[in-house]
Parts: C-alpha cells; sequence; structure tokens
C-alpha cells in the first residue's frame, strides 16, 4: 500500500524523532485517522524520502520517528522555468499543482500589463506562502523529493531582469551551450514544437505564459528584447490555465522523461 508522504521544512536525519507541523499531524491524526505504529514518509525537498513510523499521538502533537532516508531519483532531465502571469484563486492553483506533477524546475510568478490580480504586498506575501504549500502539497502526491522553487511575484520587468543577463545566445530560437531557450507562449509565433533544436534537453527552457488577459503589445516588445521567441500550439488559443500546461506536457514529451 503506498504510504501517505508529508512534507516538513526542516532537516531531518534517521533516528530522530520530532513533532510533526500542525497541519500535517492533524491530516494524518484527523483525516487518515493514523495510530501508534503506523507508518507514513517525510520529505523536506532534499533529494530524500524519509520512512517514518508514528510514535505519539495525542490531542496536541503527533511525534514520528524517521528511518534511513531513500534518494529519489524522478526529476525531469529537462529544466523548466515557467515565467507565470498570475491567474485569479483556483486558477492559480491549479497552474501549480499540475505543473509541479509534470517536473517544472522553478515558477516565477509575475504582474504584466494586462494581469486582472493586483496584490499589496500583504497579499502578495499572503499568496506566495499558499502557493509554496500548493506546491509541497503537489511533491508529496507524485512523488518528487524535490520542491520546485515558487518566487515572489514581481512585476513583469523585474522578472526579465532577473534572468541570466550574460545569456547572449538566448537571443537565438537556437540555444548554445547551457544557456536555455526562451520561449514565449503566442498563437501568432514563429516557433512551432516540431521546431524546437534537438539539444534542447541539455539547455533547459523559460517558459513565458501570459495572464488572463494575455500579453499587451508592451509585454511582448519587452520580451522580445529580453530573448524570447513566439512558440505556437497550435491552431486554438488556450486560456491561461491550459497553455502553460499543454506546453510543459509536449516539451517533456519532447526532450524531457514523458516519452
Amino acid at each position: 500500500m503506498r504510504l501517505t508522504r508529508v512534507h516538513v521544512d526542516t532537516p531531518l536525519a534517521a533516528g530522530e524523532e520530532l513533532p510533526l507541523p500542525e497541519g500535517p499531524a492533524t491530516h494524518l491524526s484527523r483525516v487518515l485517522r493514523l495510530a501508534v505504529g503506523d507508518r507514513c514518509v517525510l520529505f523536506n525537498g532534499d533529494g530524500n524520502d524519509y520512512p517514518s513510523i508514528v510514535t505519539t499521538i495525542g490531542k496536541r502533537e503527533v511525534r514520528v520517528r524517521l528511518e534511513a532516508p531513500v534518494a529519489v531519483d524522478n526529476e525531469s532531465p529537462l529544466r523548466i522555468v515557467l515565467l507565470q502571469g498570475i491567474a485569479r484563486g483556483e486558477k492559480m492553483d491549479l497552474i501549480l499543482q499540475k505543473a509541479t506533477e509534470l517536473g517544472i524546475a522553478e515558477v516565477r510568478p509575475l504582474v504584466s500589463q494586462r494581469s486582472e490580480v493586483k496584490l499589496d504586498d500583504a497579499r502578495a506575501a499572503r499568496r506566495l506562502s499558499h502557493w509554496q504549500a500548493v506546491v509541497a502539497a503537489a511533491c508529496g502526491q507524485c512523488g518528487r523529493a524535490r520542491v520546485p522553487r515558487v518566487a515572489a511575484p514581481e512585476p513583469l520587468a523585474k522578472v526579465l531582469a532577473g534572468l541570466d543577463p550574460d545569456a547572449e545566445d538566448a537571443r537565438s530560437a537556437l540555444p548554445s551551450g547551457d544557456a536555455p531557450l526562451r520561449l514565449l507562449l503566442d498563437p501568432d509565433g514563429g516557433l512551432a514544437l516540431n521546431g524546437l533544436p534537438l539539444g534542447l534537453g541539455n539547455a533547459g527552457v523559460v517558459l513565458a505564459v501570459g495572464p488572463e488577459g494575455g500579453w499587451s503589445p508592451a509585454d511582448r516588445v519587452q520580451l522580445l528584447a529580453a530573448g524570447f521567441r513566439g512558440l505556437r500550439l497550435g491552431p486554438r488559443i488556450l486560456r491561461t490555465e491550459t497553455a502553460g500546461l499543454a506546453a510543459i506536457a509536449a516539451l517533456q514529451a519532447g526532450f524531457g522523461d514523458l516519452r
């Protein structure tokens, strides 16, 4: 039987006995009804699973004892960084959850000219914490032992400035060396999936997906100036919660580990 995997944001070591955070403790004891002696798996993003045994279940505390770590090797060889225009509510949760299951390496939420979601500092901090929890939970479900980084939401210009400024090869449709290929999802893009270079798996991809309102002309100017090339996904226009996931799945099928 598959054991429940629980993410904890703390260093872990074999033989250690530790109390679980409130959320995982409540889930194991009240939802799953685990008892003393039952087993679960802890992970903290270091690339290992830690098989564990429940040692204590009380009203205020659940404790587990960790066994020897087990290395998990299921990360995609294709590193995909997703620049995602922030979507509303559950749509953003869906994007993060499914992108994690599909093997995304990093997500950088962004605010662009036509973004419908406006976040002040306090709301941005709460959203970031929530998004990180969504990604960690998705890792628990899909078996990943490395948790993708979710960056704080920033304006498009700042996100682009934070990309490698020395990646001159990003200005070409063909990546060179370790420079990732920068792709902008665009129904009128000049690149198609079957025209991407065979060496893409070694270089990785930075994939930019617009918000619900789409990219504005000013957004496109910024992206093209930063070395992004337009990628089209066929004849239909896809919603933001569909487009990025479809592109990630196609890229993984062609160059990653979905083949």
